[in-house]
């Protein structure tokens, strides 16, 4: 995987420094994500020159191939050389997933992460999410009919998935493409893995990254502009919601009582937050779009329906309450 290791030139640094500085502060302690591909290896060459002393790095082992203990330890290698310290995670599957298994992959991923970062007392997970990635989400995302939320594609800070809002997942890539960052990797004597799964038609990112490179008038870039502007106003969204709930929601010990007087979209977010903020079922899973759409059209013809556990009625008031228990 490797021949010789090269610094990465000094104005790349800079750069990465500055995004990385954005995000996080100069004396926290921070674990990278690196899988062994051409995104996450420049993320490790560029972090090892920015913030000396101040990154461990972890290669998550899926155990779905023959070849990825290898690779892991490939990593492991590299790191050695950069004085990186460097954990391989093995994933232990009670049986390995035969369908949806790029998401079972992603969840499973990202709890061996969310631990390793604890035990380590690391105070974020990085990751090596760049711009092209985020086209791509924007395509697949708008492919499925998918609102501002949704649009706003991957931010710079988010939430680590599944594991609450206290475990921190940094991206500082976002502004890069995909071919800046292999060429860190050539230039510093790096060949990176090629996972098989890149090629793969049956993953829907695969299919859209190729179509997206077969038309040459959709610039990425701009792409991802866009997808930074829908964050930009999903902000503002959240904050009108915070608005209305303050002025037009009462709260109970046992009950939610809304006036609803806003536009639709911020109704339907105060709806959202009402069910979850009562939810007795199936609290682990975000509320589908479809779901809440239906629930909305019902509250405003003045009809009723439970969700999630909870009794929503319509009229000149919404009103949610936990659900009577069911008979059994």
């Amino acid at each position: 995987m490797t021949a010789t290791l090269s610094p990465p030139d000094p104005a790349l640094v800079a750069r990465f420094a500055a995004d990385l500085g954005r995000l996080a502060p100069v004396d926290s302690k921070l674990g990278l994500a690196v899988s062994g591909g051409p995104d996450s290896l420049a993320l490790l060459l560029l972090s090892a020159a920015a913030r000396p002393g101040r990154i461990e790095a972890a290669t998550v082992d899926h155990a779905l191939r023959s070849e990825s203990a290898a690779e892991a330890d490939a990593v492991a290698k590299i790191c050695e050389r950069l004085g990186v310290p460097h954990a391989t995670l093995t994933a232990q599957w009670r049986e390995k997933p035969e369908t949806a298994i790029q998401e079972r992959a992603r969840a499973e991923r990202y709890r061996l992460l969310a631990s390793w970062l604890g035990e380590r007392g690391l105070s974020a997970l990085v990751t090596a999410h760049q711009l092209d990635d985020q086209a791509e989400t924007l395509l697949m995302r708008l492919n499925r009919g998918a609102g501002a939320r949704g649009l706003a594609g991957m931010r710079p800070v988010a939430p680590i998935p599944g594991s609450g809002a206290n475990a921190r997942l940094l991206r500082p890539l976002l502004g890069w493409r995909r071919s800046e960052l292999r060429a860190v990797c050539d230039a510093s004597g790096i060949t990176p893995v090629d996972d098989p799964s890149n090629a793969d038609e049956r993953f829907e990112r695969v299919r859209i990254r190729r179509g997206l490179a077969a038309v040459g008038w959709l610039d990425p870039r701009a792409m991802a502009n866009s997808a930074a502007n829908l964050a930009s106003a999903e902000v503002a969204l959240h904050w009108a919601v915070d608005r209305e709930w303050e002025a037009r929601v009462r709260r109970s010990a046992q009950e939610i009582v809304y006036v609803p007087s806003a536009p639709a979209e911020i109704r339907r977010r105060v709806v959202r937050r009402a069910v979850a903020e009562l939810a007795t079922e199936g609290q682990r899973t975000a509320l589908r779009g479809h779901e809440l759409d239906r629930l909305v059209a019902v509250l405003s013809a003045g009809g009723k329906a439970t969700l999630r556990g909870v009794l929503c009625i319509g009229g000149e008031e919404w009103r949610f309450a936990p659900a009577p228990k069911r008979r059994t």
